[in-house]
Order: C-alpha cells, then sequence, then structure tokens
C-alpha cells in the first residue's frame, strides 16, 4: 500500500470516529431539545394503573413500577445530564485552565509547585466523596453533584493546561512577545490560550463522558438528582429490585449512558486527531 493510500485510510478512520461521536452526542442533544417542548407523556405523572406496562399502545418503552413512561423520562433524563455536565465541565475548565497556564508560565517558581501539590492533593478525592462531603453539609441534589464532578475534575483541566503551556512558552513568537515588552496577562490571553484551546476542546469532551458517568453513579447512589426530577442514574437505581423480572427497565437508562459516554468519547478522540497536526503527521507516515 502506498503512503498516500495509507494516508488516505488513516484519515477516513479518524474522520469516522470524529463523526460517529458527532452523531451520538447530537442525537443526545437534540433528544434533550425535544423534551423542552414534546413527550409523549408526562415524565413525573404516577400512574398506578399502568405500572410496568408493556412497550405499545402509546408507551414505546412501556412504563416503570410507578407507571410512568419510560421514554419520556429517558428524554428528560438526557436533558438533565447535559446541564449537569455543561455545568460541572465549565466549573473544571474556569478553575483549572488559569491555573494551569498560571504554572505553566512559571514553571520553576514557588507559584507553580504550590498549584500543582494543590492540584495533586484534589486529585486525591474522588468525585464521589467530595459529593457525599457536600452532601452532608449542604444536602444531596443536583447542584451538589455538579459542584462535586466540576471541582474533582479542575485538576485534569491544570494538567492538560499546564503541559500545553510549557510547549507554548518556549516558541519564537513567545519570546518575541517578551523581548517587546508584553505582559504576562497579554501574553497569556493573545498567545498561550488561542494556542492550547483545541487540546482543551479535546479534554473537555472526555471530561463530559465522565460527567455522564459520574452523574449517573451519583444519582443511583441517591447524592445526584433529586425526584421527581427524571435522571438516568435514578432510573438504574430504582429498576435494581426488578433487574431479574423486568430487565427492559435497567436495560434503556443503561443503554442511554453508554451511548452518551461513547459519543463523547469518540468524539475526543476525533478532535484530538483531527486539531493536532503533529499527531496526523505520525499516522500518515505509518
Amino acid at each position: 500500500m502506498s503512503r498516500r493510500t495509507s494516508a488516505k485510510a488513516n484519515r477516513g478512520r479518524m474522520n469516522a470516529g470524529l463523526l460517529a461521536g458527532g452523531a451520538l452526542v447530537a442525537l443526545v442533544v437534540l433528544t434533550a431539545l425535544v423534551s423542552f417542548f414534546w413527550t409523549p407523556h408526562d415524565p413525573t405523572l404516577v400512574d398506578a394503573a399502568g405500572k410496568l406496562r408493556e412497550p405499545g399502545g402509546g408507551y414505546l418503552l412501556g412504563a416503570d413500577k410507578f407507571g410512568r413512561d419510560t421514554f419520556s423520562q429517558l428524554m428528560v433524563g438526557a436533558r438533565t445530564t447535559l446541564y449537569v455536565g455543561v455545568v460541572a465541565v465549565g466549573i473544571a475548565a474556569a478553575l483549572g485552565v488559569p491555573l494551569g497556564m498560571a504554572a505553566g508560565m512559571t514553571p520553576r517558581g514557588w507559584l507553580s509547585e504550590l498549584i500543582m501539590r494543590v492540584n495533586d492533593l484534589v486529585f486525591a478525592f474522588p468525585a464521589l466523596l467530595l459529593a457525599v462531603m457536600l452532601g452532608a453539609v449542604y444536602g444531596a441534589g443536583t447542584l451538589t453533584a455538579m459542584i462535586a464532578i466540576g471541582v474533582a475534575t479542575v485538576p485534569a483541566f491544570a494538567r492538560v493546561a499546564r503541559a500545553a503551556t510549557l510547549q507554548v512558552m518556549v516558541t519564537d513568537y513567545i519570546l518575541a512577545a517578551r523581548a517587546a515588552g508584553r505582559r504576562r496577562g497579554a501574553i497569556a490571553l493573545r498567545h498561550v490560550l488561542p494556542n492550547i484551546g483545541s487540546m482543551l476542546i479535546v479534554q473537555a469532551s472526555v471530561s463530559f463522558a465522565i460527567a455522564i458517568l459520574a452523574e449517573a453513579a451519583l444519582s443511583f447512589l441517591g447524592f445526584g438528582t433529586r425526584p421527581p426530577t427524571p435522571s438516568w442514574g435514578r432510573m438504574l437505581q430504582e429498576s435494581q429490585e426488578l433487574l431479574f423480572s423486568t430487565p427492559r427497565l435497567a436495560l434503556w437508562p443503561g443503554i442511554a449512558i453508554a451511548l452518551a459516554v461513547l459519543g463523547f468519547n469518540l468524539l475526543g478522540d476525533g478532535l484530538r486527531d483531527f486539531l493536532d497536526p503533529k499527531l496526523r503527521r505520525i499516522r500518515a507516515e505509518r
């Protein structure tokens, strides 16, 4: 196989992953948007007479043990999942990126050492433990889950931002900016941030997938979204006692979580391949 043919095959694989991830993410986003305007049934309406209703007759995926429409709950659950993910990743990026850039722009100073040691300390606390701690103080809920997931994800953004900033700081245009007397803040905003933006976008996509899993786990354990707001994680929790008699109740939210996580991971990998010219060149030469 010629090098040109190999390069085309590599680009095809990269595009396939990016398109597949984008399609899955678009499906989740579209479902969440549609749920604002329309659902087949009220997802919070309890109908004792229709509990465990089989699929059909206006109930596409059937009903749960409370008689609530499973498909409507999945639609609104997508909204909850995206809401938690966006806020959690926003918190992580807003805190982690400035800290990582500051550490990368002063790699041998006390500030960099302090930031990275605190970063390591926060990294030792998983989102679940932070959610339990915050829940004990402020009460469990969606806000608690968002803050816990966001704070737990700060170290990932800080590390990526620091590593990318270190690479940018040794380039010629940064040296020229310093020689021209530009202030450190101006260099960070005009030169560093635009050049590390692609890596931060990839990290945001991967962190979004982690946030989806974390929110589902927290809701499953009772530290996330509270009733009656639908949540994929709580749908799994409510279906566990009927896992053997009515497995479809756990099947659909499980598939929804898996597809959402897969979509954001594929999107992150595809964006990494697409936005990183060095990686594209290495794969093209193989």
